[in-house]
């Protein structure tokens, strides 16, 4: 598949420290999270599986931060941030007399890359849906990625993630709403 599109930024390290806006789609847009009703996301079981998931991987792994995200009825919105900063600060510093010895000191923590952060939440999640009984559940494949470069871009997502619900009826995603919309083969 020589000529398809590469969906991640060449010679960029996504472990990189920064700040990543994430999109994620039910397969065929397939509204399995629950609903718009005057604006808000109104979550199903399906849909809180999602939004504890999201939770779980600020808990998962110690140097991720969420700014913000948005379950929506077929895809998420995430605004994640890898910051290695956030491990260094978790961790007190032995005093000089209670030195551990080597094989007791913490070992360095792998920062897992955005690929792999999106490839653990997809599969938790769908893991648990499937066990809920949605065996029809999928996610699409990959995600699309866009690297946080500056502080105005930064709000803009922010807001537009904030904001996701109240403008279901014209987003690109609703399949009831979109005229060009195309399933995924």
């Amino acid at each position: 598949m020589k000529d398809r599109k590469r969906n991640r930024m060449q010679n960029f390290d996504y472990s990189k420290d920064a700040i990543y806006f994430i999109t994620a789609c039910c397969k065929n847009r397939i509204h399995h999270f629950g609903n718009i009703i005057d604006g808000e996301m109104n979550l199903n079981e399906y849909g809180e599986i999602a939004k504890n998931q999201m939770e779980w991987l600020a808990e998962q792994y110690p140097y991720i931060k969420l700014h913000n995200y948005a379950i929506m009825p077929n895809h998420i919105h995430i605004l994640i941030e890898i910051n290695r900063d956030l491990v260094r600060a978790g961790r007190d510093l032995p005093q000089p007399r209670d030195l551990p010895l080597a094989r007791d000191l913490p070992q360095p923590i792998k920062i897992k890359s955005i690929s792999s952060i999106m490839g653990a939440y997809k599969t938790t999640t769908s893991k648990q849906i499937h066990l809920l009984g949605n065996q029809e559940f999928a996610w699409q494949r990959s995600f699309h990625d866009h690297i946080v470069r500056n502080e105005k871009r930064y709000y803009n997502i922010f807001n537009y993630i904030t904001d996701n619900p109240k403008r279901w009826k014209g987003d690109t995603f609703n399949t009831q709403t979109n005229p060009n919309f195309e399933a995924d083969e």
